[in-house]
């Protein structure tokens, strides 16, 4: 036996009903819809998948439809669409907020004896789990800081 008239006995409807069914026309509505997952998909994409359901609204407004916010995120979420959020790089230092640290070697990076003179730096590293501190500190003697003094003045 064919799996539709097996489908179509369990379900208690004739074959001819379910290939009724199946070939008929779209309705005026799946027809919008379609035309309206199509215009969310091409202003999401066109966005850099940053626009979420409200920006997305206004923008389908302006192209002329008439659609309620709800509708919008609805549709974005049954074709998956989830706006990344863009975070804006924040600076640990601010001008003016308060004093700068003293510069205690008066940019003179040369070191008279180990242990004397030393630099450091902090750096954020954004992961998917969260943010990572690389803190480094160097002796500026060793011969890394030398390379890195040569880089710095060419």
């Amino acid at each position: 036996m064919c799996r539709t008239r097996i489908a179509c006995r369990a379900l208690g409807v004739s074959q001819s009903w379910f290939s009724t069914w199946r070939n008929r026309p779209p309705t005026p509505r799946q027809e919008r819809r379609k035309r309206l997952d199509e215009a969310i998909r091409r202003i999401f994409d066109d966005s850099g998948g940053t626009y979420g359901s409200p920006r997305v609204t206004v923008e389908l407004r302006q192209a002329g439809w008439r659609v309620s916010a709800n509708t919008v995120a609805q549709r974005m979420a049954a074709l998956g669409l989830v706006a990344r959020v863009v975070r804006r790089r924040r600076s640990l230092t601010r001008q003016g907020r308060r004093a700068a640290a003293p510069d205690l070697v008066n940019r003179d990076f040369s070191a008279p004896a180990p242990n004397r003179v030393w630099c450091g730096d902090l750096t954020e590293i954004p992961t998917g789990e969260g943010k990572l501190y690389l803190a480094s500190v160097l002796d500026l003697l060793l011969p890394s800081a030398a390379r890195l003094r040569d880089e710095r003045a060419s």
